[in-house]
């Protein structure tokens, strides 16, 4: 008798395991609404698989919380959860949410940093997507010793913010941002590295030199020109005087340069320093980086903007002079005309 008993409750205890298998698989099988629409889902930092399984169950993406926090138990992903955004829909069967969140697949943010932007305006661009906390972002990058941790020797991270186009996700911290963005420009410097060696200027002076050429130059194919204008006055001990440097010296900058700027010293100013600023005075490319170690040989000094976005190369004082009344005087008339 006992034995039947034992061997009745044995079949019992099977069978309700059997359907409870089933009822658990369909579970993790079926969504929880067939047509259900995507939301963007939020994984805090810190948060635990309780409380995702409970904030899942809430907004409807699951049926049950604690069925699906069970499972993930069983299955050993307790731990493994990713901060981040998802995107997550209660057309999901639980098995599939369960995968997204454990293999991170979070949605990722296309943020194209353009070429000749500085710190500040990449602060910007990152705060107005959500990506960096634009404070932290500017102290970070200005910490001496953050600066040394990559083997830069500079005032700040200015020119080293390599410009691109990036996928970041919101969870990343401000450090793994600017990390990415740092490891992005010794990519592409590396293979120039022996140039710098040869080219008696340090790293650090090339980079600052083609943050120069970056924010001079309105056509690319200039590029060379200028940088070679620019090798050629610091060849000759003649002061750079370009407007870009004393702008970046100038705290809130109006938009308006005028003339009384241009004699204010800073350590910015070439019009009142000899040779190059402190550092880089924005982000420059690949071209501007390749134009200051491959510059077009030439005798030109100086030049002038014609007001089209291209300049006018000059050898001499007398003849850049002339094309400064030209192209200046032209512009100005053009200005009258347009206000």
């Amino acid at each position: 008798m006992r034995k039947r008993i034992i061997l009745f409750t044995l079949s019992l205890l099977f069978l309700v395991g059997i359907f409870l298998g089933i009822g658990f698989g369909y579970y993790l099988s079926s969504p929880a609404e067939i047509a259900g629409k995507e939301h963007v889902f939020v994984v805090r930092e810190g948060a635990n698989l309780r409380e995702v399984a409970t904030d899942l169950e809430s907004k409807r993406i699951i049926r049950s919380g604690p069925l699906f926090l069970l499972w993930a138990r069983l299955m050993g992903y307790s731990r493994t959860i990713k901060a981040g955004e998802y995107l997550l829909s209660s057309a999901m069967p639980p098995l599939k949410v369960l995968e997204t969140l454990t293999k991170g697949i979070v949605i990722t943010h296309s943020v194209t940093v353009p070429e000749g932007f500085t710190r500040n305006q990449i602060g910007d661009l990152l705060a107005q997507m959500a990506l960096v906390n634009k404070e932290e972002f500017l102290s970070i990058t200005e910490d001496p010793e953050m600066v040394k941790r990559y083997g830069i020797s500079g005032p700040s991270l200015e020119g080293y913010l390599y410009p691109d186009t990036y996928q970041f996700d919101r969870s990343l911290s401000t450090m793994a941002v600017i990390d990415v963005m740092v490891k992005r420009f010794w990519e592409v410097v590396n293979p120039y590295l022996e140039q710098v060696e040869s080219f008696n200027m340090t790293l650090e002076q090339v980079v600052t030199l083609a943050s120069i050429v970056e924010k001079e130059t309105g056509l690319a194919q200039e590029r060379p020109l200028i940088a070679g204008v620019f090798l050629n006055r610091l060849k000759k001990r003649m002061r750079l005087e370009s407007d870009p440097t004393v702008i970046y010296g100038i705290q809130d900058f109006t938009g308006n340069l005028k003339k009384r700027q241009l004699t204010q010293s800073t350590p910015y100013n070439t019009y009142v320093i000899r040779g190059l600023p402190p550092g880089p005075i924005a982000s420059p490319g690949k071209a501007a980086i390749e134009a200051v170690l491959f510059p077009a040989e030439t005798d030109y000094l100086y030049f002038v903007s014609k007001n089209d976005g291209s300049h006018y190369f000059s050898k001499t004082l007398s003849e850049h002079n002339r094309a400064v009344e030209k192209y200046q005087k032209k512009g100005r008339a053009r200005s009258a005309k347009t206000s």
